[in-house]
């Protein structure tokens, strides 16, 4: 009878060599998929500087609270390349802003962020022929009501086909 005797392998450079490989290729991998996670799913806000920001945010919350308290109701439409505009009281009845201006800003990045001011029609709404590519937008309408501040209106909205969801 014969017995084999398996002699154990030697761990070499090549085996070292493999092993940082592989390591590294893990970590490089997973870096890569969250990265493009990240860039793709990412909602968050952008702002150009957060300590003012942030010194902002109690009276920017104080208006907002003041102005709900109006009950108004702005209505916003995109279709067939019409963006739209029209704002009522609590009643229901037309308010005829002196202005509008809608700002659409990408909430990841604002790359595409523009200001469109909408122009008022014979039926007392604004707006103006755009064509707003389909994303996830954060909209913010300020119109023009003769109050100190304009009625801000905020919201975030998809845009898909060419229409607001």
């Amino acid at each position: 009878m014969t017995t084999r005797r398996h002699s154990p392998r030697e761990f070499t450079g090549y085996h070292m060599l493999a092993l940082i490989l592989a390591f590294f290729g893990v970590i490089i991998a997973v870096n890569l998929t969250m990265a493009t996670l990240a860039r793709t799913s990412w909602t968050g806000l952008v702002v150009q500087n957060t300590y003012v920001a942030s010194q902002e945010f109690n009276r920017k919350a104080e208006e907002g609270r003041a102005q709900a308290a109006l009950h108004w109701q702005g209505k916003l439409t995109l279709a067939d390349g019409t963006l739209r505009y029209e704002l009522a009281d609590a009643a229901g009845k037309a308010i005829l802003p002196t202005g509008v201006k809608v700002a659409f800003r990408h909430p990841a990045y604002d790359a595409e962020d523009r200001v469109i001011d909408l122009v008022r029609q014979a039926d007392g709404g604004f707006s103006s022929q755009q064509t707003i590519s389909d994303g996830v937008w954060i909209v913010e309408v300020d119109a023009q009501t003769g109050r100190e501040r304009p009625y801000r209106q905020v919201r975030r909205v998809i845009v898909r086909n060419g229409a607001i969801e």
